[in-house]
């Protein structure tokens, strides 16, 4: 990321989000982003996954520049190269794990999809949930889908936004031992935005955001 702005519009004149940010990012580093809430790091993440359009400035990815990209060449670069973990955890409410595991997998044209869902689930020790619906797990459990959700199709960049701020500690901590394993494992790379300074230290490399600049 370079020379990052993100204005966005308001009642009361331009508010300024993100004003000149300079990130780099290693393959398979991992790197903790903390700040107080206001201070721009979900807009970092969302800027990041093209998920949101930045004023001014270049994100590249993998040497591919986002800003020349449309909205179908953007999913597309989502679903071959990014996964995402909420803190809300986003599932599909009619649909069970497995489902909701394989449907980005499914849209992606993969012929084994509900295979690959299957075994990711597996990886976060939900076998024995492949059929249970969102409503019939707890906050841990559902996250943990979303965890085998985000890493199922292998991505080279994973985005974590406050991924246990929705948990109690034990559960967060077990989530996050999780998190840090599939990381290893595949040699993911990682953006962590957390508020909390234990666990952006598990990570390589701490980034402190203030008011929409690097600290």
């Amino acid at each position: 990321m370079r020379n990052l702005i993100l204005t966005v519009p308001s009642a009361a004149g331009p508010v300024n989000i993100l004003r000149g940010v300079n990130i780099s990012i290693d393959p398979g580093e991992a790197v903790g982003v903390v700040g107080p809430s206001g201070s721009g790091k979900t807009s970092l993440l969302m800027v990041l996954a093209g998920l949101e359009r930045p004023t001014s400035g270049s994100v590249r990815l993998g040497g591919q520049e986002l800003s020349g990209m449309n909205e179908d060449q953007l999913a597309a670069l989502r679903r071959r190269d990014i996964g995402i973990v909420f803190q809300a955890f986003h599932l599909i409410a009619s649909m069970t794990a497995l489902e909701n595991v394989a449907i980005p997998l499914e849209l992606a044209g993969a012929s084994d999809a509900m295979a690959r869902a299957e075994a990711s689930l597996r990886a976060v020790g939900l076998g024995h949930r492949l059929t249970h619906l969102p409503s019939m797990l707890s906050g841990g459990e559902q996250q943990r889908v979303a965890l085998a959700r985000a890493f199922a199709a292998r991505p080279r960049l994973l985005l974590a936004d406050e991924p246990t701020g929705n948990l109690d500690r034990a559960t967060g901590d077990a989530v996050m031992d999780l998190l840090f394993g599939l990381r290893a494992a595949y040699g993911t790379t990682l953006m962590l935005i957390t508020h909390d300074p234990a666990l952006a230290a598990r990570c390589d490399r701490t980034i402190g955001i203030a008011d929409g600049l690097i600290v």
